[in-house]
């Protein structure tokens, strides 16, 4: 059933100044959608800050030369005059970072616009549709509800959106509307053929080196079905990478012929193990991340472990390959 996005034009009328964030690590699916709502709540003479509560890489540069997305300082104390936050692209505490410390002090309302199945309370008016291919889509849905005009450079920020999280168009949640949607992107100024050059052919050489290093260490267990490698702490060093540079890097093990689930395990600055799951279909990723506090999609999520690396990969290895039995 299609949102009803009366409740999100009733708040954006009623208010001045909007506070938008996105889940840290953010990708082109977030940062896009972030953008492209800024975009069109400025036109309509509202006053917006952006933030997010780690680096921003570099990748996605092109979308926003002047920088007007902020890495969040904590406390936050910019960011205190905003009388409505917007949540893109996640509806859980633990993928805001330190920036879930400063919403549960605003006395604000709140929005969260997200198409991930996992979910936590965050006090907020909650648009969510887990059909939906990226929340890029919903982002332009609710343009549409504002009434438009969808401007040039909010177009192009939504195909990054919606591209990137369908893998460029070829993953399983690539549908005829998918197509449609990029179409009506194109026509409203979106530049497909730059924005590929931007994202995929301007690696730096520090990426490729952790790409090596990624693809070296791959590994092969439960009879082939499953396949995983890992990002150790001092990596982005000896490479001269940053970690940003580890996205779709984890779509490596899922390339390999045969296997059902993908991991890669990330060592985190700060201690912990972020772990990246994508499966093939028989296998709930999701399910399985939420098993360690995390969440995500059917075939794409993620969670973090506050724990060693080598025991991260020993409870993980064991949580999928429980998974891949039942499924059998």
């Amino acid at each position: 059933m299609p949102l009803d996005w009366t409740p999100f034009v009733d708040v954006v009328n009623r208010h001045q100044r909007f506070l938008l964030t996105t889940h840290v690590r953010p990708d082109g699916d977030g940062l896009g959608s972030m953008l492209a709502l800024a975009d069109t709540l400025q036109q309509r003479g509202k006053e917006v800050q952006m933030t997010v509560a780690s680096l921003l890489p570099a990748r996605y540069d092109f979308l926003d030369p002047v920088r007007r997305i902020e890495r969040l300082v904590p406390p936050g104390d910019a960011y205190r005059r905003a009388e409505v936050v917007i949540v893109l692209d996640t509806g859980t505490w633990n993928q805001l970072g330190d920036f879930g410390a400063l919403l549960r002090q605003l006395p604000v309302p709140r929005v969260v616009i997200d198409h991930h199945l996992t979910q936590d309370d965050l006090g907020a008016l909650q648009l969510v549709d887990a059909t939906a291919e990226a929340t890029g889509r919903l982002v332009f849905e609710a343009i549409t509800a504002l009434g438009g005009p969808l401007a040039p450079e909010a177009a192009h920020a939504l195909f990054v959106a919606v591209a990137m999280d369908t893998g460029w168009f070829r993953h399983s949640n690539t549908t005829p509307a998918t197509f449609a949607l990029a179409a009506r992107l194109t026509e409203a100024g979106a530049r497909p053929t730059a924005a590929y050059e931007c994202l995929f052919e301007q690696n730096t050489l520090g990426r490729l080196r952790l790409m090596g290093l990624v693809l070296e260490r791959l590994t092969l267990s439960h009879g082939g079905q499953v396949a995983y490698t890992e990002i150790r702490r001092g990596d982005y060093e000896a490479a001269g990478a940053v970690p940003q540079d580890s996205e779709d890097l984890v779509n490596y093990p899922r390339s390999i012929g045969g296997t059902e689930v993908g991991l890669l395990f990330l060592e985190q600055p700060r201690g912990g193990v972020k772990v990246s799951f994508r499966s093939r279909a028989r296998v709930d990723v999701a399910h399985l991340a939420e098993q360690f506090g995390g969440g995500g999609h059917r075939r794409a999520s993620g969670a973090i472990l506050e724990t060693s690396l080598e025991d991260a990969r020993t409870r993980v290895l064991a949580a999928v390959a429980a998974a891949l039995d039942a499924s059998a």
